[in-house]
């Protein structure tokens, strides 16, 4: 009886040993506690494992990554199900995902990177940078028009330039824009911008909140100011600072088979997915939603933007930049409407800063928090917060685009939100 008491007090100091944050913890590591010491409860974050494990079984998702960041330290980091189901290769904690949108809030620090050096101004017409967009026109009811003034960086990272993605309606411009405007895969950015010289915009700068392409947009302003491609610049400057391993626009062949793989059918609609395995190089760095990397890697970035643009040492924006960032950009003057319209992915009471969805109210939304929050997310699946006055930051990384991806969303924030116990 005595050694198995002694033996359990050791297994027992061990394990809260594994927890405790440790001081020589290596550049681009976060700190790792217990749930318990951060104000986490361990019971109820069981009921996230105990959902997605059921859902993995019940072949609505083949697995995912969950990590949980609360005052500055990794509390939760867990692995559900399949990297790869048809392999039947169990899902590594340092699986590669395709970050989707989530590559957007990235390119928006590049982007502020170069405005804090006094490289480029957001308040220039982006025909500056890019000269094919020198003189950009606007549809209206009767005809092509003249704009009223041109797009500006700052239009391009909060979706208010005018211009769209051609899947976000079906008028002939959104067809328009669908066939122009094609994948990076198949695309140029040269070829992209000259196709959009010669679209005119949906609505009047300024005017209209329209989820868009203008991260695309500001990645190639980015290398026409930079002189590179947008993926060396954000090595060099970003992720190799954050210690992002991992994150890249073009993976190796040889971290392949961490990267994880939909189901090959949407478990809703019963159509077949198609998944463009990020080994292959992009025809060029589509600040959109081109980077793929692991929830480690995100959230080392989010946690930087929770820590007043620091991590391990490493200073990539001031304080005053990542305020302004995460802070609501869309005045009285901007119609929100199609904003509210992502209600359907719980974001009524949101604004937006750049690249980031901003939180308005604590009440509103569908799903709880706090104001301040802010967040996106990718169509592949994934999504990240952080509540800076809650000091939590998540990254939730899945691989099961379609319909089925907004329910995982409200889901994830809910039981994340109630696990919350101090």
């Amino acid at each position: 009886m005595r050694n198995a008491m002694h033996l359990l007090i050791v297994c027992c100091l061990g394990a809260a040993a594994a927890y405790a944050a440790d001081p020589q913890v290596p550049a681009g590591m976060l700190p790792v506690a217990s749930p318990a010491s951060v104000g986490l409860s361990t019971e109820r974050l069981a009921r996230f494992s105990q959902w997605i494990k059921q859902d993995v079984a019940d072949g609505r998702m083949p697995g995912a990554v969950l990590a949980i960041a609360r005052k500055g330290r990794l509390a939760y980091h867990e692995s559900f199900g399949f990297v790869d189901k048809a392999g039947g290769v169990t899902m590594p904690k340092d699986a590669i995902f395709a970050f989707a949108s989530m590559t957007k809030p990235m390119v928006a620090v590049g982007t502020l990177m170069l405005a804090e050096e006094g490289k480029l101004l957001l308040n220039d017409p982006v025909g500056n940078y890019l000269p094919q967009l020198k003189d950009m026109r606007v549809a209206g009811p009767n005809g092509i028009v003249a704009a009223h003034r041109q797009p500006t960086l700052q239009d391009m990272l909060r979706h208010t330039a005018g211009v769209s993605y051609g899947n976000r309606g079906d008028t002939p411009l959104h067809k328009l824009y669908e066939a122009r405007l094609r994948s990076a895969a198949d695309q140029s950015g040269a070829e992209f911008l000259e196709e959009m010289s010669k679209l005119p915009l949906f609505y009047q700068p300024g005017r209209e909140w329209e989820y868009s392409h203008g991260l695309d947009v500001a990645g190639l302003a980015v290398e026409a100011v930079t002189k590179r491609r947008l993926g060396e610049f954000l090595q060099e400057r970003l992720w190799t600072p954050l210690g992002m391993t991992d994150t890249a626009f073009v993976q190796p062949q040889t971290k392949a088979a961490r990267i994880a793989r939909p189901l090959p059918r949407d478990p809703d609609t019963g159509r077949s997915v198609n998944f463009r395995v990020p080994v292959t190089p992009w025809q060029y760095d589509c600040g959109g939603g081109c980077a793929s990397g692991t929830a480690l890697d995100y959230i080392r970035f989010a946690e930087m933007l929770r820590n007043n643009g620091t991590f391990n040492g490493a200073r990539i924006l001031s304080r005053k930049t990542v305020e302004y960032m995460t802070s609501n950009q869309l005045g009285p003057e901007v119609d929100k409407s199609r904003l509210d319209e992502f209600a359907v992915e719980h974001m009524n009471g949101f604004g937006f800063g750049l690249g980031v969805a901003v939180r308005m109210q604590t009440g509103v939304a569908g799903v709880p928090g706090t104001p301040g929050e802010f967040m996106w997310s990718g169509a592949q699946g994934t999504m990240f917060w952080v509540d800076p006055k809650e000091e939590l930051t998540v990254v939730f990384l899945a691989n099961t685009p379609g319909p089925v991806r907004r329910h995982y969303r409200e889901l994830v924030k809910w039981l994340v939100e109630q696990a919350v116990n101090d």
